[in-house]
């Protein structure tokens, strides 16, 4: 089962702040990463939460 994270997102198409629920992914470095997509636009949306 994967690791959720809900809470807020920038959309850089948007330039706005976005509430959405995304999948935490850990990149190479080891930091976690929250990826989701933008409900008004459809964009891919990251936010950096910090090393796992």
């Amino acid at each position: 089962m994967a690791e959720t994270w809900s809470g807020e997102f920038y959309c850089v198409k948007c330039k706005a702040k976005r509430e959405a629920e995304g999948e935490v992914k850990v990149n190479d470095k080891g930091t976690r990463m929250a990826k989701a997509v933008c409900p008004e636009c459809g964009t891919n949306l990251n936010r950096i939460l910090g090393k796992a």
